[in-house]
């Protein structure tokens, strides 16, 4: 039988993996080299306070304020847009063709659209709130391991992504991968808009 850490740390690293608009804003961040740590510690401590409140049954909350989530999925829904908007700009403009030579970012602004990637995204509570949260009733005597193997799982992989990032350096020395980066996390973005307004139109 697989031990609730390990098994923790699966279902945590299978559900964030997919690429998604926080994953490719993390990346983003990493290729640039400008407050990685502070990002990547966002991410992995928004997913631990997530997955915490999940394992600690917050997630019969929903239930009781079903208003809340409206209000998060079009939150989201506007922000991704602008940030897509954003993203297609820059590979159109200036700002693709010398990454490195541009204006660093402003490091509360980086934490801040970090957050916003994380917190506003409604699918975000699904997976690590009420999945992760449903399935840690199967380790009466270990949910507390199990728990910690998911938010292993996010620092892992955040971590890895945005430090890793400085690797692919050498293919983002030509302005075109750039440009090329840019128009996919806008892509990214306006597709995780879509999905949000779909699935709120199914729902």
């Amino acid at each position: 039988m697989t031990s609730p850490l390990l098994a923790g740390f699966l279902l945590g690293l299978s559900l964030i993996l997919p690429i998604g608009a926080q994953n490719a804003f993390v990346l983003r961040i990493g290729l640039r080299g400008e407050h990685v740590l502070a990002v990547c510690l966002t991410c992995a401590l928004s997913d631990a306070v997530l997955i915490l409140a999940g394992v600690s049954g917050f997630a019969q909350l929903g239930a009781r304020l079903p208003w809340a989530e409206t209000i998060l999925r079009y939150g989201g829904i506007a922000f991704l847009l602008a940030y897509g908007a954003r993203s297609f700009m820059a590979a159109l403009g200036s700002a693709s063709l010398r990454p490195s030579e541009g204006a660093p970012a402003d490091l509360g602004r980086a934490v801040l659209t970090c957050l916003a990637l994380t917190w506003l995204n409604p699918h975000v509570y699904l997976d690590t709130v009420v999945l992760i949260g449903s399935i840690s009733t199967q380790f009466a005597e270990g949910k507390g391991s199990f728990a910690a193997g998911a938010m292993l799982a996010s620092f892992a992989f955040f971590f890895s992504l945005g430090f890793g990032a400085r690797l692919l350096k050498p293919l983002f020395a030509r302005p075109v991968t750039w440009r090329v980066l840019d128009i996919a996390i806008g892509l990214v973005m306006w597709a995780t808009a879509a999905r949000l307004l779909l699935s709120e139109g199914a729902g």
